[in-house]
Formats: structure tokens, C-alpha cells, sequence
């Protein structure tokens, strides 16, 4: 047998690798749903470099991928660590140690990333990466034993030239170590989706047993002339699974409503309290039509959607534990909000206060609200950027100052208040449309929050403006439909589209991105028309 038969080929080296990565996420995943689900080590360490992400990275990431951008990250994770345990599984076919300490030390990575996470319960997050790297670092050195050459047994026949015989590597045993390993990896990802399923049946059944009572305030009946019927043009009320969804959270919580509770404490706090699920049902609900706007949104995105909620009025329930606004003398100017997930958003207690539907939402569009949209109860703020005031999976308020604390965006770079700007989009004709001569419908919406819309123009290349009609308006709160019948000519034509808001202010030209506190401009879309 020649030296290079004696080997085992690279390959398999690298097989192996993947072999022990697999089993070591697998594992890895199954335990954390016995821990936690969020203690897993993929997700925890997607979370971390969430963290550390810059502001411009994430603003690229969503602008890119939008509600993607998890799922992106995480398989741009799993790709390095499946790259990784490539290297390591060939590093290993000559040093099998060190092989075998590379797993462990991708585990180490996991542990600490996972025990460092603002929703982290203990030492206990770290066990899920530590078993799994114990467990795939304990298989790349099995089965690198099993690639490594054997060295002749002592007494061998002659091989025909008159020499002991060496065997090389154990091709046998190889197969069977690899064979089984990948049965009990796939066993482990089984046990873990089964475990993933118990755990989240308890919040599935919380959710399903709510029944939402007819609030004491409803909102008013939508006009009837809120929606245009223009094709193209969003619908006046964005479906539950059409809404847009940005956070950080790569594993949504389920939160079981039973067990959910929420503390309200802080300076200014006369009375702290803590409020179950059934206290909030308790009280009287009121029911809002609110259009909520992400500061990602770009001039013309689609971060945008508006709902009809049902909630408890958060000024109602601050003001019985003795809170006061800034403006009557109250010591807190900043509301931080935590969710379940270690989410920290800030508000400002003055606007929550000022008579505006600030609201912790119990239900949307006519259904508690979806665990994607922060079942059991968010906060809603008509006229605040989300990440300023819409905290899902709420469980702690706590009112401070805006000096004392920074919450988890402004330390990455966003502005502490973030008033929505007024803005308007095109949803019809879209970007290089081919419409036909005659006349074309151009159409969207317009919204400035807490303000209203009062005039949207419409404009073709370097013409005047002209005034397009606007929708009946449901309230300040909800954005407006607007429509321009566009007399087409034939050739390549610019549209844009600017609004004006009540207090009289025109969306500014000046076109600035996301960071710090939204974007501005006007949105303007190119057809060609035939």
C-alpha cells in the first residue's frame, strides 16, 4: 500500500467536520429548548452581532432584505460555522486535539454570547453551546481516529514483497462512526423541533383562549370615502399578515398571557404596580385606528401600515400610579419600556401624557394580537417612530430622564426623540411602468401622524404642481389616500408627489437617510409610457 493510500483523502477530513458541526448545533438547539429558546447558540450569537452592528450596517440590512434581514443573518452565520468546521475537520486529520479544541472553542464563543444577552437568565443560557460543543468536539475526534493511519499489527503476514502489511485507515469504521452520527444528529434536530412545539403550545392556547371584550370606547365607523378603490393603492387597512415587522428579535416570543405580567416603577411613581393579562381585559378598552411608521422607512418604502387597535390607555394607568408629565411638575421626562426579549425603547413621557391614544394594545384589527406584533400587549403612540415607542412583548415600564439613561437604539447612534415627518408615496404606476397613453391613475398615501394630512400635489418632470384628491380622513392618526388622474403623453416621464400636513408645513426636498431620526424627501417613480 502506498503512503497516499495509507491516508485518508481530505474530504473526508472536511466530512467529518460538517459531521461534528452538525451535531453540535443540533444538540446544541435541542437543549436550548429545554433551557431557552433564545440561549441557543446561532441565535445568540445573531444577537450579539445584532448588537454590535452599526446603525448604517442595519439600516442597509433592512433597506436590503426588510423583514428577511433575520433570517439572512442567520444563515450567513450558519454558513461561516459550516466553512469553519470544514477547516477544523481537515485541521484534524493530522491534529486531532486541536481539531477537536476548535469545536470547543466555538463553543466557549456561543456561552459567552449567549450569558451576555440583556434578556439572559444566568449561567444556565450557556449550558445549550457548552453541550454542544462537548458533544461535536468529542465526535471530530472519533471520527478523525478513525481517518488517521493504523499502524501495523505486530506479527503481520508478508505483503508479497516480504514486508509487514499496514492498512492504512479504517474505512469500516469510518462509516459506521459517520453513519451513525449523522443519525443521532438528525434524532437531536427532531427532538429538538418536537421540544420547540411543547414549548410554545401553552402561549398558542393563552392566545387562543382570549376573548376581546367590546371596548368601552370603539373607534368611530371608517368614512366611506377613506378608501379610493384606486388599483395599486395600499389598502386604507393593512391585513395583520401584511403589516410590516422590524426588530431584533431572531426568535419571536411566545408569551404565555397567563403568566404575563407588567411593572410599572420609577421616579415619579407614587404607587407601583403590576398588572396581569386579566387586569388589563378589566379595565375599559378603547379602540383606535393608528397607522404606525418605522424609522428604517425610506423615502417611498414600505415600513408603513396602518390598523385598527385595542388597548388600555397608558396616561390613564400612569397617572393612577402618581405619574406627572415634565410639564406639570412630574420628575421623568423618559418612559423606557423592556420587553421580554431585553428590548429597550424610550418615549417621552410628555407626549405619552398629552392626550394623544397612547395606548398598551391588547388586540389588532379585530384579533389579539399576533405573537409576531408582541402578543400579549405592545405599546402603540400615534405620531412616534416605532423604535421610540412601539415596544412588543412589553413586561416593564420604567420612568427615568433622558440624561440618566440611554435606551437601545440611541446607544447605537439614533436620535433620543423621533416625532414621525410627514411624507407621501407613490404606490401607483411603479417604478418603470409601461403605462398606455391617455389617462393614468397615479395614486398612495400620505401620512403625518398626530397632525393629519391636509394637501398632497402631484408632479409630472418639471411641471407645476397640482393639487391631487385626497381621501376622507379617518383621523390625525391614519395616514390618507390620495389620487391624480395623470393625462399621459407618449416617452419617458418623472412623477413625484409631496405632502403637506396641518400645522402647514411641506415635506422638505432635502433627501436625508434613515439615521438618526427618519428619512426625508419627496418620492418621485420614472415610467415610460407606450
Amino acid at each position: 500500500m502506498t503512503e497516499n493510500e495509507k491516508k485518508a483523502p481530505p474530504l473526508l477530513g472536511a466530512l467529518s467536520g460538517v459531521l461534528a458541526g452538525f451535531a453540535a448545533l443540533t444538540v446544541a438547539e435541542a437543549v436550548a429548548e429545554g433551557v431557552r429558546p433564545q440561549a441557543g447558540p446561532v441565535v445568540a450569537v445573531g444577537g450579539a452581532a445584532i448588537d454590535r452592528t452599526p446603525a448604517a450596517v442595519k439600516d442597509w440590512a433592512i433597506r436590503n432584505f426588510g423583514s428577511d434581514d433575520k433570517l439572512v443573518l442567520q444563515l450567513g452565520i450558519l454558513a461561516v460555522l459550516a466553512l469553519f468546521a470544514l477547516a477544523l475537520g481537515i485541521l484534524a486529520l493530522r491534529f486531532r486535539r486541536s481539531g477537536a479544541a476548535g469545536v470547543l472553542l466555538f463553543g466557549a464563543v456561543g456561552a459567552v454570547a449567549a450569558t451576555s444577552r440583556p434578556d439572559s437568565t444566568g449561567a444556565t443560557d450557556a449550558l445549550p453551546s457548552v453541550a454542544g460543543a462537548v458533544a461535536g468536539a468529542v465526535l471530530l475526534y472519533v471520527l478523525a481516529g478513525r481517518l488517521a493511519p493504523r499502524a501495523p499489527a505486530p506479527g503481520a503476514l508478508p505483503s508479497g514483497e516480504g514486508e509487514p502489511s499496514d492498512e492504512g485507515w479504517d474505512r469500516r469504521g469510518f462509516v459506521i462512526a459517520a453513519g451513525a452520527a449523522a443519525v443521532a444528529s438528525a434524532g437531536a434536530g427532531l427532538l429538538g423541533r418536537a421540544l420547540s412545539s411543547a414549548g410554545g403550545r401553552d402561549a398558542v392556547a393563552s392566545r387562543k383562549n382570549v376573548v376581546l371584550p367590546v371596548p368601552g370606547s370603539p373607534a368611530r365607523a371608517v368614512p366611506r370615502g377613506a378608501g379610493l378603490r384606486v388599483p395599486g393603492v395600499s389598502p386604507f387597512v393593512t391585513p395583520n399578515a401584511d403589516f410590516y415587522r422590524v426588530d431584533t428579535a431572531l426568535v419571536v416570543p411566545r408569551v404565555d398571557a397567563t403568566d404575563w405580567r407588567l411593572r410599572i416603577h420609577g421616579a415619579g411613581v407614587v404607587r407601583p404596580v403590576t398588572l396581569s393579562f386579566d387586569d388589563l381585559l378589566r379595565r375599559e378598552l378603547v379602540e383606535r385606528d393608528i397607522t404606525l411608521t418605522c424609522v428604517s422607512n425610506e423615502v417611498g418604502g414600505p415600513y408603513v401600515g396602518n390598523a385598527r387597535w385595542i388597548g388600555v390607555r397608558l396616561a390613564e394607568l400612569l397617572a393612577e400610579c402618581g405619574v406627572r408629565p415634565p410639564s406639570k411638575g412630574g420628575p421623568a421626562d423618559q418612559l423606557v419600556a423592556r420587553s421580554v426579549d431585553g428590548m429597550t425603547i424610550g418615549s417621552p413621557v410628555e407626549d405619552v401624557m398629552d392626550g394623544r391614544d397612547a395606548l398598551l394594545a391588547l388586540g389588532m384589527n379585530g384579533e389579539p394580537l399576533p405573537f409576531e406584533h408582541g402578543f400579549p400587549v405592545r405599546m402603540v403612540v400615534p405620531g412616534l417612530y416605532g423604535y421610540v415607542s412601539a415596544c412588543k412583548w412589553i413586561k416593564d415600564i420604567e420612568l427615568t430622564t433622558f440624561d440618566s439613561y440611554d435606551p437601545y437604539w440611541v446607544r447605537r447612534g439614533w436620535a433620543r426623540r423621533a416625532p414621525i415627518k410627514t411624507e407621501s408615496r407613490i404606490d401607483t404606476p411603479k417604478p418603470f411602468a409601461r403605462p398606455k397613453t391617455g389617462r393614468v391613475m397615479v395614486g398612495g398615501v400620505a401620512w403625518a401622524q398626530h397632525r393629519g394630512i391636509d394637501r398632497v400635489e402631484v408632479r409630472v418632470d418639471d411641471g407645476p404642481w397640482q393639487e391631487a384628491r385626497l381621501a376622507a380622513e379617518d383621523t390625525r392618526d391614519t395616514w390618507r389616500q390620495w389620487s391624480f388622474p395623470w393625462q399621459a403623453t407618449k416617452g419617458g416621464h418623472t412623477l413625484t408627489v409631496r405632502a403637506t400636513d396641518r400645522t402647514g408645513a411641506t415635506q422638505t426636498e432635502k433627501r436625508a437617510r434613515t439615521v438618526p431620526d427618519g428619512a426625508t424627501g419627496w418620492h418621485s417613480v420614472v415610467v415610460t409610457v407606450d
